[in-house]
């Protein structure tokens, strides 16, 4: 008790008072919270139309945002030192998981990502996206800054191993996302502009000897697509054309909800996964998307609020990771399904079906809603 008596006795001299208000108290971020909700409840309308008003498929969507919001309340509650803690176990578990998908992973669709357990299957590399940034601002958070070049190495060889174990599966669209997530860590921490530079100069040979021996015939073709989809008008350029014309077709205004022509005469394909913002271009227009974008803009503008805010050197890391990895989400999806990228299978957060990449998403929102909400103290002026 007294030496309770001193510290309020202390912050009343100095001016201050000590307040916890409802968002310290449930570690949650009841602007982010709204914010996702609407973008939720946007995503649900987008996708009756583009499954083609399949209740079914709304149904079973809603059902993976309500575990994503549960899940992220209690992803919130941990704290970053927590999260800091088991940061080395998380990655080794995460590793060792890909390592069995290697060797008795489900096949589908030419791609071996799953594991097969009595009740559930699931995909191991969904979990390294939210373990990488961590284990990444775990392993910087504890060396000095700007790194050293032990350091880069130590962290390329980190986030390398999970990259290729997923690239071999193939999954080209992930493994860019889980390299990206473990790279913007390592920009945060401040690389000198040398080393940015010669990163630079020495990704122009990586790029041919990842096209020449490590890149697939088919993720070749989706590239050579890209450069040119008049090339195969009815093969592998026909979804970017085909997108490219609900895009346009769309307008300012759109056609309205439920009207658009190309996804429901089936000539878009993927409609309600990975080309689902060309329906919503086609039937809300230019306008529409730019609502969409804007939701996008305030969820990213508050995760860079709660990177600016964090206390800690690894809350600063983990936080601008999981927002700049969000952002990347969008920035691909669009661009890919505008022909402005290649096709790597990106779905839109929270508006593409699929359920896992929704769950991970959320996780991490709870990841950042902790870096936010666990404080030890915080002072208000009178």
């Amino acid at each position: 008790m007294a030496e309770q008596d001193f510290v309020r006795q202390l912050n009343d001299d100095h001016g201050f008072t000590q307040t916890r208000g409802w968002s310290e108290t449930f570690h949650i971020d009841f602007l982010l919270v709204g914010l996702l909700m609407i973008l939720c409840c946007a995503g649900l309308l987008i996708l009756y139309s583009a499954s083609g008003k399949d209740m079914g498929v709304v149904i079973r969507q809603s059902l993976y945002m309500l575990v994503g919001f549960v899940g992220m309340g209690v992803i919130a509650q941990l704290s970053p030192r927590m999260l800091m803690r088991f940061s080395p176990w998380m990655y080794a578990g995460g590793v060792v998981l890909l390592l069995a998908v290697l060797f008795m992973g489900i096949q589908s669709k030419g791609a071996q990502r799953w594991i097969q357990l009595p009740f559930i299957r699931f995909q191991p590399s969904e979990i390294i996206k939210l373990i990488m940034p961590i284990v990444v601002a775990a392993y910087l958070a504890n060396r000095p800054l700007p790194p050293s070049f032990r350091d880069i190495a130590v962290t390329l060889t980190i986030i390398g191993v999970p990259v290729i174990l997923i690239a071999k599966q193939p999954d080209l669209g992930t493994s860019l996302l889980i390299g990206s997530s473990g790279a913007f860590v390592l920009l945060l921490a401040g690389l000198r502009k040398r080393l940015i530079f010669s990163a630079i100069m020495l990704a122009i040979p990586a790029v041919f000897v990842f096209w020449q021996f490590l890149m697939r015939d088919y993720q070749k073709q989706r590239v050579l697509t890209f450069l040119n989809p008049e090339s195969d008008p009815w093969g592998a350029g026909w979804n970017i054309i085909q997108s490219k014309i609900a895009i346009g077709s769309g307008g300012l205004y759109g056609k309205g909800w439920l009207q658009g022509t190309q996804s429901h005469l089936d000539f878009l394909p993927e409609s309600h996964t990975d080309f689902i913002i060309a329906v919503l271009a086609e039937e809300m227009g230019l306008v529409g998307c730019l609502m969409l974008l804007a939701i996008y803009a305030l969820i990213i503008g508050r995760g860079f609020f709660i990177t600016l805010k964090a206390q800690t050197l690894f809350g600063r890391l983990l936080a601008g990771s999981i927002t700049l990895t969000f952002f990347v989400y969008i920035f691909v999806n669009i661009g890919m399904v505008s022909g402005l990228l290649p096709v790597v299978g990106v779905p839109l957060p929270f508006v593409s079906r699929g359920g896992t990449s929704l769950v991970t998403l959320m996780a991490g929102f709870g990841m950042l809603m902790s870096v936010h909400t666990h404080k030890t103290f915080h002072h208000r002026m009178r």
